[in-house]
């Protein structure tokens, strides 16, 4: 059986970071309102004129560096924030890496795109059509958060992370899965950006479009986060066969440090053993998984041999998990 290996690890975030001081400014919102709510100090910006594309390139120019390697079979990029509606961001993205005309295509599942695409990229290694798939999730949300909504504002970043999957087997450490992936469509309304699309197109006398702008519905999102983040990470460990007591860490979509912290406590997992970085970057949607990574990886947190629940939750609504042993690798970022 062929299974898919995590074999690199790579991250980037603009250099451009915003603090909740500076975020607040002139506003009479304390900085503690905003680390009470969402556990967020910091977030990260692009500058005016970056792309998405450009943060894909630089995750993933690490990415394959920390795997050795200069090719690949396909690349599949998780993304909400597209370069444009049309065509899709990943084949300009595996031009710039150098990679060829490899099979190269987005997945737009927002905050459980990277799950999603890993899915993807294991599917192609297991059914023989790729040996090595780059995988990349890449955002640039502040350019869809509407300045005047703090509780958007407040929350999300900008940044990129990518891995490299290569041909395996199921028992090598890196080997991703199971799976369990699900959605919603009942609840698209919870987390969109209502304009843009064929159901309400921008108009040429429409000036700044509020509908642009993302906007959520925190505490339904909340309640639905917490309910299937958690039904999905129990039902994949039960497909992994692995006990709750040998996890030894639980990876979330860092939504906000409060999401987190409550689907810990229901899978029973100390929260001491819960990765998060969303003090630093932010809530970056389909770059938020692989971010987490990175910073475990280069913290040392992450050690050879760890067991792994990755759960995500994001607008469509979707959810999805899987599960990893930590090979040995060096992260670039």
């Amino acid at each position: 059986m062929r299974a898919a290996v995590l074999c690199g690890l790579g991250s980037w975030t603009p250099p451009d970071v915003i603090t909740n001081e500076q975020l607040v400014r002139g506003l009479n919102i304390p900085d503690e309102w905003i680390r009470k709510r969402t556990g967020i100090v910091r977030r990260h910006a692009a500058s005016p004129g970056m792309a998405t594309s450009e943060l894909a390139v630089e995750a993933g120019q690490r990415a394959l560096k920390s795997a050795g390697l200069e090719a690949v079979d396909a690349l599949i990029l998780a993304t909400t924030t597209p370069d444009r509606p049309c065509p899709a961001t990943a084949p300009e993205v595996a031009s710039r890496l150098g990679l060829g005309s490899i099979a190269a295509f987005d997945v737009a599942a927002v905050c459980t795109g990277f799950i999603y695409a890993l899915a993807n990229g294991a599917g192609l290694v297991a059914a023989g059509i790729a040996d090595v798939v780059l995988v990349i999730g890449a955002e640039v949300l502040t350019g869809i958060v509407n300045p005047s909504d703090m509780t958007t504002r407040a929350l999300f970043g900008d940044g990129a992370g990518a891995a490299v999957l290569r041909a395996g087997s199921p028992g090598e450490l890196g080997a991703i899965g199971p799976f369990t992936l699900g959605s919603d469509g009942c609840g698209a309304d919870l987390i969109t950006v209502p304009a843009g699309g064929s159901r309400r197109p921008y108009r040429r006398d429409d000036g700044d479009e509020p509908g642009r702008y993302l906007i959520m519905q925190g505490q339904h999102v909340y309640r639905r986060a917490l309910e299937v983040m958690t039904q999905s990470s129990a039902h994949v460990l039960e497909l992994a066969g692995w006990p709750i007591s040998e996890v030894d860490w639980l990876v979330c979509h860092q939504a906000n440090r409060r999401i987190l912290s409550a689907v810990a406590a229901r899978l029973g997992i100390h929260p001491d053993r819960c990765l998060t970085n969303i003090d630093e970057v932010g809530n970056t949607s389909a770059a938020s998984i692989p971010l987490a990574l990175a910073h475990g990886a280069a913290s040392g947190a992450l050690r050879t041999g760890d067991r792994i629940v990755l759960t995500g939750f994001g607008g469509g609504l979707t959810w999805g998990s899987t599960v990893l042993r930590w090979p040995e690798i060096v992260c670039r970022s």
